[in-house]
């Protein structure tokens, strides 16, 4: 493989590449220039997880704390009275929800991750 990378002028970095297998298992190691890659069973691409199992509720955790975390960096904003319901509504529309849902489309929800997009979105308006 390394070789075919090579010859159009690609370099492989077998310390960064590593082999995740779905629905079957590995006869042999993949080397590339004699050293192994590590097999994982999920890794982060494109800034969503991806698992071996399809399990989305890591990808969903890892969103719902990255929109907690812009909650909290507007906090500032939810507790002044310098700007009315309407304008916190929709910063809150426009700059926490848009984070939370980030590469949804391939996620396979279940109730108990509804529950918890749910809690985090009511808990904010709540705040608010």
């Amino acid at each position: 493989m390394d070789r075919f990378a090579k010859q159009i002028g690609l370099n492989m970095n077998t310390s960064k590449t590593q082999v995740m297998c779905i629905n079957s298992t590995p006869h042999a190691p993949i080397t590339v220039d004699s050293k192994p890659l590590d097999y994982v069973e999920e890794f982060t691409y494109l800034g969503s997880l991806l698992s071996k199992d399809n399990a989305c509720s890591g990808d969903i955790s890892i969103r719902l704390g990255k929109a907690r975390s812009t909650f909290a960096s507007l906090q500032t904003i939810w507790k002044s009275k310098q700007y009315s319901l309407k304008t916190k509504l929709q910063l809150y529309n426009n700059n926490v929800k848009s984070v939370l849902p980030y590469g949804s489309e391939c996620w396979r929800v279940v109730e108990s991750d509804m529950k918890k997009i749910n809690a985090f979105h009511n808990g904010c308006l709540r705040k608010i």
